[in-house]
């Protein structure tokens, strides 16, 4: 049997990422897919977990997008560099 690796109390999975950012698991799968963020941690298919950091750029993608600019565009210009 394959213990797992304790899990940092600063990392959550995916569903609560999603919760704390106001966005379904599904819009961050594609954030994900889109290359606007990354996992900070994944363990296996299903363990993909996340930061408070990586919540926050998820809330500014979100709020970005709702104002108007393209997930393109959000991508090109404000996430450079990351």
């Amino acid at each position: 049997m394959t213990q797992e690796k304790p899990l940092p109390e600063s990392l959550v999975r995916i569903s609560a990422a999603a919760e704390a950012a106001g966005v379904s698991k599904q819009t961050i799968e594609y954030y994900v897919m889109l290359g606007l963020v990354d996992p900070v941690r994944v363990e296996g298919s299903s363990g993909r977990f996340f930061d408070d950091g990586l919540i926050k750029r998820i809330r500014l993608i979100r709020e970005l997008n709702k104002s108007g600019y393209t997930l393109r565009d959000i991508r090109e210009t404000y996430l450079t560099g990351r």
